[in-house]
């Protein structure tokens, strides 16, 4: 069913982070699909994606497609020109589960751009293989695309290439997320006993052939939430003062009520105000996973 793009920019405009306009196309990283049914939004410099499309296998990084979910929402923002290598994508995998992703490859847009457009393919095309199976051992699935997707990335470089990394695969039945964090940033579980540091289960991809990752499990209980952002955001500085970890945890526990699209935009609208100017040197990149309250 085709999404009614103007009550979707209505209610984001009500928004105190939407003062933009729709815009045609996202950057030259994430070109549009001809398919797409909505367009990114800008303010400021901010392009945020909440809404799906179908694409061919890509050349090249392509623009992520955000499924919808029963009871729940996924979207994902960044801020200011891509000039490195971070890449969000959504694929669900099976009626009940989506994998979702966020990658932080070291290096410039212009030398990376090729390997972030391998590990993209083996992201949209093993995922739905691993868990083809009805009795799919999620824990087993995740850890295996882990390793996939390392191996991807060192055959793309001919090397090493570090490229810290989160996934998961949110279960829609149980309000669950089997994930794995590859020396990514901290994702951040915020439900009513406080919010939840979900710390490196391995070492980052693209350094070890043979290098392997847990993948825990975690429920989502209705209300919770699930944010990711990238090393670049967190680094976003003012003067010599870096944003940091703990501001990023603070205005997720202030939030409430919040959509996952709210949500990326209040994060994006904190380094923003933050920093002042737009990044230049890193990608700054938000990700949100929100489960409908009871």
């Amino acid at each position: 069913m085709v999404a009614d793009t103007r009550t979707a920019d209505s209610s984001l405009q009500r928004h105190r982070a939407w003062q933009g306009q729709i815009l045609p196309t996202l950057s030259d990283y994430c070109p549009v699909p001809s398919s797409v049914l909505t367009s990114p939004v800008n303010c400021l410099h901010m392009r945020f994606l909440f809404n799906h499309g179908k694409s061919e296998a890509p050349q090249e990084p392509v623009q992520a497609e955000v499924p919808e979910l029963h009871a729940a929402q996924l979207a994902a923002a960044y801020y200011g020109e891509r000039v490195g290598g971070d890449l969000h994508d959504f694929v669900r995998v099976t009626p009940n589960r989506v994998i979702f992703g966020l990658l932080d490859m070291a290096g410039r847009l212009q030398d990376n751009s090729a390997i972030i457009s391998a590990a993209q393919q083996t992201f949209r095309t093993r995922s739905p293989e691993l868990f083809a199976a009805e009795d799919v051992n999620e824990a087993d699935a995740m850890a295996e695309l882990c390793l996939e997707l390392n191996r991807t990335i060192i055959a793309a470089e001919g090397g090493v290439r570090s490229c810290p990394a989160f996934a998961g695969c949110y279960n829609e039945d149980l309000g669950t997320v089997c994930y794995f964090n590859a020396g990514h940033t901290p994702g951040l579980l915020r439900d009513l006993t406080g919010i939840t540091e979900l710390s490196a289960t391995g070492l980052p991809l693209g350094l070890f052939s043979h290098a392997t990752c847990e993948a825990p499990l975690v429920a989502l209980p209705p209300g919770a939430a699930l944010l990711l952002v990238s090393r670049g955001l967190l680094e976003g500085k003012r003067r010599r003062e870096e944003f940091g970890l703990e501001r990023v945890k603070t205005g997720l526990q202030q939030t409430q009520n919040e959509t996952a699209q709210q949500l990326c935009a209040t994060v994006i609208d904190g380094v923003q105000q933050f920093m002042g100017k737009t990044p230049v040197q890193n990608d700054v990149t938000a990700l949100a996973l929100v489960r409908a309250g009871s």
